[in-house]
Order: structure tokens, then sequence, then C-alpha cells
């Protein structure tokens, strides 16, 4: 939650609302949280100034498009001085088939979401970083088969 405002269940019907359906209009957005169309509209407002809401997207199913290949991928570091960290995180902004990355605790340093059109093609990927020389001591690929669940961050 932002530090710098405070939110109550009004705001988290709000977001909630917004995570299921982020073309919602601003009435029934109103109508959905109990809350009169003017003082619903200066919450949202407020949320996004605050930088809860971070922007509006829609899911596209990119494989109704074109087939792709999905890889998540366990990254474990050389080094775990600061500049170790700040260079791969520093290299991988600039990948766009890098479609998510979390720092993890724990075995590995990173976990990483790779969308691609082929395998060959992350392997291309993962070798252009181990030239790159970004730190990467190993990494272990994962090829989903599937996806079960994508759901939005739960709010509480």
């Amino acid at each position: 939650m932002s530090k710098a405002m405070k939110i109550d269940r009004y705001d988290i019907a709000i977001l909630r609302e917004l995570q299921i359906n982020g073309r919602i209009t601003k009435t029934k957005l109103a109508e959905r949280v109990n809350l009169s169309p003017s003082p619903c509209w200066e919450r949202l407002k407020k949320l996004e100034d605050a930088g809860l809401i971070t922007g509006y997207r829609a899911m596209v199913d990119i494989r109704a498009i074109a087939p792709v290949t999905e890889v998540l991928v366990e990254i474990t570091l050389m080094g775990h001085k600061s500049d170790d960290f700040r260079l791969f995180e520093t290299a991988i902004q600039d990948a766009p088939q890098v479609q998510a990355c979390w720092a993890t605790g724990g075995g590995i340093d990173y976990i990483m979401r790779v969308v691609v059109s082929d395998v060959d093609a992350y392997q291309r990927l993962m070798d252009d970083f181990l030239d790159r020389d970004i730190g990467i001591e190993r990494y272990f690929g994962y090829i989903v088969t599937k996806t079960v669940k994508n759901a939005p961050d739960p709010l509480p």
C-alpha cells in the first residue's frame, strides 16, 4: 500500500473492479462500488495520482495472432554485490523478449518470463546475454506448455 495515501474499502473496491475491467465506465464503476459518480471519480483520480494505478491495458491472447513460446527462466548470478545486480537488471531492461523479471530470495537470484517466436529464438537470446557478460553464472529454462491461471495480483 502507498505510504503517501491511506486507502479504505471503497478504494480497494475501485481497484478490484478496475483489475477485472479497466474499460468500465465511470458511472458503472460508481454503481459497482456503491458510491455516487463524483466521489468515485475523485477517488479514482487520487489513486492514479498516488501511483496505485500504474496504467490501463488490454490482455491480448498473442497465441491467437502468432505462434509463440513462453519460457520461465531461473537465473543465478556469479557475483552478489549491488553492482552485479545492477548490471544484470540494466541489461534485461533493453530486451523486449523479457516480459517480466522478479528478483527472488533463496537458491536463485531472478525468475524471468520470456516470450519468443520459438525455442531457437530463446536460445539466441540467452546466448546473447552470456556473450554480453552480464554476470549470469547459470540459467534454467522451463517451457510453458499451458497457462492454467493468469489472474491479476490479489488485493486485500
